[in-house]
């Protein structure tokens, strides 16, 4: 790694190893190896243990993955296309209650905490993810008939890695793990100001 992923403290090395890259080779995951990084993501912890996440999926070279493809910005289309799975990972917006399902405050949160352990299992196990913000999200709702209910959090490509140069040349720049803002400039004992 380099000198920008050095911990400054003793954290697993599994949070500095894993980061986001955009050159994957495109070849198949085994079904079995997708349901141990869903495994991963059931672990999360949940608010009140409602386990809001819900996940819809598709591999390379099927007709599912061009339509998950097709919402994706086509910016990111250049290298999500090598992906082995494309993942869209949704949260119930929505939480039972006594008398009808209330709004949750924390279904983002909650579906967050199941993206960051889903990557780092990947991460364990020699595969790269990368999470993909630049997506339509009323084109995939559409696409993927994505009820109300549900929020689209995030579209995630997960393969293995490749060199970089299989990237259009203004993105092997920036294919490197990235440094990170130290702990000083965002914590603050007490109170905010």
């Amino acid at each position: 790694m380099t000198a920008s992923r050095n911990a400054a403290y003793p954290v697993n090395e599994c949070f500095i190893n894993r980061w986001s890259p955009r050159a994957f080779d495109g070849s198949a995951m085994p079904p079995a190896d997708l349901n141990i990084l869903f495994e991963a993501l059931r672990w999360a912890p949940s608010s009140n243990n409602l386990q809001p996440w819900h996940i819809l999926f598709a591999h390379r070279g099927t007709a599912p993955f061009e339509t998950f493809l097709s919402a994706i910005a086509e910016r990111n289309q250049r290298w999500a296309k090598n992906a082995s799975v494309l993942i869209y990972l949704l949260s119930n917006r929505m939480q039972p209650a006594a008398e009808k399902p209330v709004p949750s405050k924390a279904h983002a949160f909650d579906a967050g905490a199941g993206w960051a352990h889903l990557a780092l299992q990947a991460s364990m196990m020699g595969y790269a993810t990368h999470a993909i913000g630049g997506f339509d999200e009323a084109a995939a709702r559409a696409a993927l008939k994505v009820p109300e209910d549900y929020h689209i959090n995030v579209a995630i490509a997960v393969g293995r890695q490749i060199s970089k140069s299989i990237l259009p040349e203004d993105l092997q720049a920036r294919e490197l793990p990235s440094s990170r803002k130290p702990i000083e400039e965002f914590t603050r004992e007490g109170i905010f100001s």
